[in-house]
Formats: structure tokens, C-alpha cells, sequence
């Protein structure tokens, strides 16, 4: 993926959200077992849960359908001490043409000591003429164990879809503490295809993906890891207890080929059903 300085985008401050979702949800452990604690949505975010036994699994669902102009989608997640917390998507959530400036999500997340929180949405499909801008921080415990990937396609070869042009801004930082262990900038803005095509950018692919793990398992997972991964992955140590892994594929369908056995790697633990329907 492209890191790049501050890029300023088309937004028109004057329009209004054409749809808004706010959801909140958190895991506790009780009597062994992780729990909901709480949960709050409106707006257009819902949250559905899974009969998983050995974590709390929140399907998070747009009801708008996908994000545009104006649009605002807000999301706190919080993995409790002990507790483990798995989030999903419903289905891949999707960047439509935007006619009135940005559409922005914001994800917030908190994991306690010893506890586990696993953010795995489905992947992001930008469409030609997306304005989107994502921004993601988390919080962990020193003794907390956090997952998380981001897939992006911009356009689906297999319907014949191409992105002429776009803006795609994306954001991540991890702290421990009150210190930054792993910080992302994104900027895919204007020309998509010109700039995919950079080799020192994605090489003419179209999708790509960004996966984390920080913990103490860090170190012994790199191997397994590496071994997963074709020629357009890699994966490194950014310290003794943070993995980072890089992966650029043709299409969605070989990202998820490469991406979900990694996954699995990297949690532990099956995918959740909705990335498997």
C-alpha cells in the first residue's frame, strides 16, 4: 500500500450526512465464559450475534447498503479484561459514487488486559467515483492480544467493474500504553489505476490487504506465517510482539484465498461463518 503525506480531497462542507450509524458494543468474562456487557446502535448500524461458545462474535451490519457522500459510521468496540471479542461485517461493505464530499468511518477500539479483540470486517469494495475516508485507532493492555485486517478491491473483475477515479484515504494506529506500536497512512486519491499500477504501489493489482497481530505470540507466528503468503505478501516483526502482514492480490478472490488461512494463523481460531457464506 501507498503511505503518503496529507492529501487534500473534493468534500463540500455545506451537505448534510445522508446517513449516520453509531454502534457500541462491548465482552466481559463471566463465570469463564466471554459475555455481551453492553451495546448501543442508531441510526444505521446494527449489530447481530453468533452462537459462538469461545468468543463474543458481533456481525456488524449497514442497513444503509453502503457508504457515500456526506455519509458518517462510528463504531466502539471494547474486549474486556480476560474477555475475547471477535467483530465481522455482515458482507463486504461497499464505497459507492459520491456527489457530496466524503463519506468518513471511524473505529474505535479497546482491549483490556488479557483479554483478546479480533476486528476482522469483510472486505471494502470501492466503486468508481468512492470519496471515503477511514479511520481506525485501538488500545491494547500490555497482556492483550488484538487481531485485526483491512481488504480493500477497488472494483470487481469478475462484473466487469473498473475504478477510473477515486479517493480512498485510510488511517490506522495501534497504541500500547500511551505509546504508538504500529501507525498506517493510505492514500489512494484520483488516477486509481495509474497509481495501482506503480510497481512500487501495487504492481497493476486491485486488491490488497493490511493484517496485524500484537502480542506475545508474535515472534513464533512470523514463520508460519511467511509460508502462507505467495510473492505478493510479506510479513515482519515490527517488534518482539507485533506482526505486521502485507498482501496484494488480482482480485478479491484470491486476496481471500491468501488472506483467510492467515487469518486463522494469526487468531487461532476459525473465521467467522459470514466470511464463509
Amino acid at each position: 500500500m501507498l503511505l503518503a503525506p496529507d492529501i487534500t480531497v473534493r468534500s463540500d462542507a455545506t451537505a448534510l450526512p445522508r446517513a449516520t450509524g453509531q454502534l457500541r458494543v462491548s465482552s466481559k468474562l463471566r463465570e469463564g465464559k466471554s459475555v455481551l456487557d453492553k451495546l448501543h446502535s442508531a441510526g444505521c448500524a446494527r449489530a447481530l450475534f453468533t452462537g459462538r461458545t469461545d468468543a463474543v462474535e458481533a456481525v456488524v451490519v449497514n442497513t444503509s447498503g453502503g457508504l457515500t457522500g456526506g455519509d458518517r459510521f462510528d463504531i466502539e468496540a471494547t474486549a474486556g479484561e480476560s474477555s475475547r471479542l471477535v467483530v465481522t461485517t455482515q458482507a463486504a461493505e461497499r464505497a459507492y459514487r459520491s456527489n457530496s464530499g466524503l463519506a468518513r468511518v471511524r473505529s474505535r477500539l479497546h482491549v483490556g488486559a488479557g483479554a483478546t479483540l479480533c476486528w476482522l470486517p469483510q472486505e471494502l469494495l470501492v466503486f468508481d467515483g468512492a470519496a471515503l475516508e477511514r479511520r481506525l485507532e485501538a488500545e491494547i493492555d500490555d497482556t492483550a492480544e488484538f487481531i485485526m485486517a483491512e481488504p480493500v478491491v477497488f472494483g470487481r473483475l469478475a462484473m466487469g467493474e473498473t475504478v477510473a477515479h477515486a479517493d480512498f484515504i485510510d488511517r490506522v494506529i495501534v497504541r500500547r500504553g500511551n505509546s504508538p506500536v504500529y501507525a498506517d497512512r493510505v492514500a489512494l486519491t484520483g488516477d486509481i489505476p495509474g497509481r495501482l499500477a506503480q510497481a512500487a504501489v501495487a504492481a497493476g493489482m486491485t486488491a490488497m490487504a493490511s493484517a496485524l497481530y500484537a502480542g506475545r505470540r508474535a515472534k513464533s507466528l512470523l514463520p508460519k506465517v511467511r509460508a502462507l503468503l505467495p510473492v505478493t505478501g510479506g510479513a515482519s516483526l515490527l517488534g518482539p510482539d507485533v506482526l505486521v502482514v502485507r498482501v496484494l492480490a488480482r482480485d478479491g478472490f484470491e486476496l481471500r484465498r491468501t488472506l483467510c488461512p492467515v487469518l486463522e494463523t494469526l487468531s487461532n481460531a476459525a473465521l467467522p461463518r459470514s466470511w464463509r457464506l
